[in-house]
């Protein structure tokens, strides 16, 4: 018999959903330069209601506001009494997906000047008050410290090889193995929950995705047979040796050697997006959209199981960040037109 408890944990999760920021507010946005103005649009949604009652200054500001606004979503469903076991397992691993972002941050910064990417507050890091520490790292071993300390200390050793010299090579080495640490956690909490094997199979895509991200940067950046090791196990449909021979050539010809997969598409996408860009970050652009795209098509149909926490997490997550990049440019005098390429619905 059917736990009662995913039936109301469905029920809440699903109703958010047709309160979260979408196209039809980003049509009402176009020509618009004022953050009060970009606020009153989403006042209807559950962030925009959130904010309502913040105080800011400047895009710093409201950068950690949009961020604990996520928080607060997270903190509200697990403050459930009778959440399920499994749920509450996809929610601790899922918010490790940004001590992942936070670590490689820091250090990949190593080495370059200390240039590093803004610490975001979620995590387990963040959740034991020790980002600060983490922002203020030295060397690896102040990282490796603050793992054993916060329970992370699967991560340790991956950074024991780790020598930060700044390289682009240094940096996707170590980004490569933090991130394929953190989808085999996912993907062994996917064998342990309900509905598990659906899980497993979007979380496979994303590491097929991620992998042709790794590949085309590397090959547009000159460096494509130097990264072979560089990529991620896990996938679902990419094998290594397809990853191998997509290094060896130019991305134009990338979709070739997918021709016979669901990845084809992508790959013609992608190559024609960069070919009249000439932009390496139209890379970025084009994948995490189609990332966004499976991820919705395998989880958000799911109902009465954990993966309706997943699909949560996800669509929350990408309203943060389509409304940073809004907030950002209004920040920046940039018109909404110009940013739209980089949102993801």
């Amino acid at each position: 018999m059917l736990d009662p408890r995913y039936a109301y944990i469905s029920a809440y999760l699903k109703a958010a959903e047709p309160n979260v920021f979408a196209t039809k507010h980003l049509s009402r946005m176009i020509g618009i330069s004022n953050i009060r103005d970009i606020q009153s649009i989403i006042k209807e949604t559950d962030v925009g209601n959130y904010l309502e009652g913040v105080s800011f200054n400047n895009f710093e500001d409201l950068d950690q506001s949009l961020w604990h606004y996520f928080v607060y979503c997270i903190n509200e469903v697990e403050s459930f009494k009778f959440i399920p076991d499994d749920i509450k397992k996809l929610s601790t691993t899922y918010i490790e997906k940004f001590d992942v972002e936070n670590i490689k941050a820091v250090l990949q910064g190593f080495g370059s000047n200390f240039n590093r990417n803004p610490i975001i507050p979620v995590g387990i890091l963040h959740n034991n008050e020790l980002l600060d520490e983490l922002s203020c790292a030295e060397n690896v071993t102040d990282v490796t410290e603050l793992l054993t300390r916060s329970r992370l200390s699967h991560y340790i050793p991956i950074l024991k090889d780790f020598e930060p010299d700044g390289s682009t090579k240094s940096k996707l080495l170590i980004g490569a193995r933090i991130d394929g640490e953190y989808y085999r956690i996912m993907l062994d909490t996917a064998n342990k929950i309900r509905e598990g094997n659906t899980l497993a199979q979007a979380i496979g895509m994303i590491i097929d995705l991620t992998n042709l991200q790794i590949v085309a940067r590397a090959t547009i950046e000159g460096i494509g047979t130097e990264v072979a090791d560089y990529t991620i196990a896990g996938g679902y449909i990419i094998s290594d040796k397809t990853i191998r021979e997509m290094l060896s050539v130019k991305i134009v010809d990338m979709p070739r050697r997918l021709e016979d997969s669901k990845y084809y598409k992508i790959a013609k996408d992608l190559s024609t997006s960069y070919e009249k860009s000439k932009q390496v970050t139209t890379v970025d652009e084009v994948l995490e959209t189609y990332k966004f795209k499976i991820l919705k098509e395998t989880l958000s149909p799911t109902v009465l199981s954990p993966l309706v926490m997943a699909w949560y997490f996800v669509l929350k997550e990408t309203e943060i960040r389509n409304l940073r990049i809004i907030f950002r440019a209004i920040y920046d005098n940039v018109s909404i037109e110009e940013i739209k390429k980089y949102l993801v619905f």
